[in-house]
């Protein structure tokens, strides 16, 4: 995690504690040559790529957990308002709910308010992260098949996260001056799971439909100031610009 996004979140109000990579193994290597990248300044698409002779399993699962440690941050710092009263229903804006369900207690589609939803999202997510079996840590030892397909899940997941935080949380994000690092942190995130194709475009409809509809604002009053949904989609000082790309 960057220094910049230690000092502006307080860690001790991580949502899950954080998960660690042993040192010695690859995975840690690996975690701390994407780190170095990332604290050189190197450019965050560049910063994605895979590295010269290393394997794409283990290069997404060391940001699979990364990313876990960095929204948990996020989520932490605003979850005190985010309430069951706040945020009856786990949402990212009026036209997209999400609703939970596994192979327990949920086996159904099931609405839940946003703060069980996180809560039900991280143990998941936190079970499968911490597996052997789906997450080997011993080096030699492979990586199942469906290894893709639950980091996949993992991830479209953990970017539900940010769609809540951003759409229904993003005042308090401002409050704590606190964008610029939280846009970096989603910016990263895109630009992965984009590099290696991990979540289906569907899954990024409400930030885009939520961009186009305050841009389409903007137009109609040029006089008004930003809001929070507005703020999170300015992108290298262009002014409403969408940063989640439309189909063509």
């Amino acid at each position: 995690m960057s220094m910049a996004l230690k000092q502006v979140f307080n860690k001790d109000k991580t949502f899950r504690p954080k998960r660690k990579f042993e040192q010695g193994t690859q995975r840690f290597d690996l975690h701390k040559k994407a780190q170095a990248s990332l604290n050189a300044g190197l450019d965050l698409k560049q910063a994605v790529l895979l590295p010269h002779g290393e394997g794409l399993s283990d290069w997404v699962a060391v940001h699979a957990v990364d990313f876990f440690n960095r929204v948990n941050l996020i989520y932490g710092t605003i979850s005190e308002s985010c309430t069951d009263e706040s945020c009856p229903v786990m949402s990212g804006g009026p036209k997209y709910e999400y609703r939970w369900q596994d192979e327990h207690k949920y086996k159904k589609p099931t609405a839940l308010p946003a703060p069980k939803y996180m809560s039900l999202l991280m143990d998941w997510i936190e079970m499968q992260i911490n597996n052997e079996v789906i997450f080997p840590t011993n080096v030699g030892t492979p990586f199942p098949k469906n290894f893709m397909q639950v980091a996949k899940k993992i991830l479209s997941r953990l970017f539900r996260v940010f769609v809540h935080v951003y759409i229904h949380h993003f005042d308090r994000v401002l409050q704590m001056g606190a964008e610029a690092h939280v846009n970096t942190c989603y910016k990263h995130f895109y630009y992965f799971v984009k590099e290696f194709n991990l979540i289906d475009h569907k899954e990024l409809e409400p930030l885009v439909s939520s961009a186009l509809q305050e841009d389409r604002r903007a137009v109609r009053s040029p006089g008004r100031g930003l809001r929070p949904a507005d703020h999170m989609l300015l992108l290298e000082g262009r002014s409403l610009l969408v940063f989640v790309p439309t189909v063509p």
